[in-house]
């Protein structure tokens, strides 16, 4: 997307991509080289949250002044109040829900940096903390207004931490949708919403009112979530089934792209189950991710397969396993290992 936008008509909006796009691959440069391991052993004692939020003041110096701490009374900085707010959502939605200790399961520290750089189009996860940037005004808003956003930033911690997916490819494009499925999971944890309740939505206002779409991606619609030309030739460029499976240079690969695929799966999981999506669809999801047998260079083939048999072993051969089943074949990958 950013690169599109980096050969806008628009000066404003181009220049703006292409600064956001010269830091971006430093960034992830130092995510590949962060550790994916917890050190010592993981704590027995109960999950412990410690938030830290920054502010560069729209420079480049990292991570920044320290404007927030656990425990601090909220500030007069709303973009600094959200990240604080959904750090500790995620973080709780983590630990009651799958018994997770914060992102490497033993407690790692929250940091978040806000305000990073002037008109920075993006929000990321660099192997160590969180970075959110305040949007252009023209094409994007403040990249903390939607809890799905943020949650999905730290999962790929999470990630980070268990499968160690590679950023490239279809692999790349499995760990941008794991982040997608518990992003959407936490704004649906945090709204009390079912299934069919949810708008799985990925980026929800994220776009300002200049941009025709409603978020950056749709999980229940691939290809839908935007309309505009400018943002993407032809609108929403997200796939949602193998045979339109799309290879190209840009985006690592289509990380953001193809993961419409694995991310349509997920719904059809969740809404085919009922009920709250993070009890079922994502259980499975979160068993498979750290069930050990998801490599560094999974396949949507072999994640599926994984999921499949963190099916059988938690809910046996009922309508889970047909729910799951079905979904992978729906989206075009075969999941079944023995057909």
């Amino acid at each position: 997307m950013l690169e599109r936008l980096a050969e806008a008509d628009d000066p404003k909006i181009r220049e703006a991509a292409q600064k956001t796009l010269a830091v971006d691959d430093d960034l992830r440069r130092k995510r590949e080289g962060a550790p994916n391991e917890a050190e010592g052993a993981v704590p027995t004692g109960p999950p412990v949250l410690q938030r830290t939020v920054f502010d560069t003041h729209n420079t480049l110096q990292l991570p920044g002044d320290q404007v927030r701490v656990e425990g601090e009374d909220p500030v007069l900085d709303g973009t600094v109040n959200r990240a604080y707010n959904l750090l500790g959502l995620t973080f709780t939605f983590f630990k009651e829900v799958y018994g997770r200790r914060s992102i490497d399961d033993a407690n790692l520290p929250l940091d978040a940096t806000v305000h990073y750089r002037r008109k920075y189009n993006n929000a990321l996860w660099d192997g160590e903390a969180m970075i959110f940037g305040d949007g252009d005004g023209l094409v994007f808003n403040d990249f903390t207004f939607d809890p799905a956003v943020v949650a999905h930033e730290m999962t790929h911690g999470v990630t980070q931490y268990t499968a160690g997916l590679v950023y490239k490819g279809e692999t790349g494009a499995l760990n941008e949708s794991i982040s997608d499925v518990f992003g959407s999971l936490v704004k649906q944890f945090s709204r009390g919403q079912n299934a069919e309740e949810a708008d799985w939505l990925i980026g929800a206002g994220l776009f300002t009112p200049l941009i025709h779409g409603q978020a950056l991606r749709s999980m229940r619609a691939p290809g839908t979530a935007f309309t505009d030309d400018r943002v993407w030739p032809g609108g929403d460029p997200q796939p949602d089934h193998m045979d339109k499976y799309q290879e190209m240079e840009l985006d690592h690969g289509g990380v953001h792209i193809n993961s419409g695929i694995p991310n349509h799966a997920f719904y059809l999981i969740a809404t085919r189950i009922g009920g709250f999506a993070w009890e079922k669809a994502g259980q499975i999801w979160y068993d498979a991710l750290t069930s050990g047998e998801v490599t560094a260079n999974a396949t949507f083939r072999q994640f599926a397969q994984a999921t499949v048999e963190a099916t059988k072993k938690r809910f046996g051969q009922g309508l889970e396993l047909e729910a799951v089943l079905k979904a992978w074949s729906h989206v075009g990958v075969n999941g079944n290992n023995h057909g």
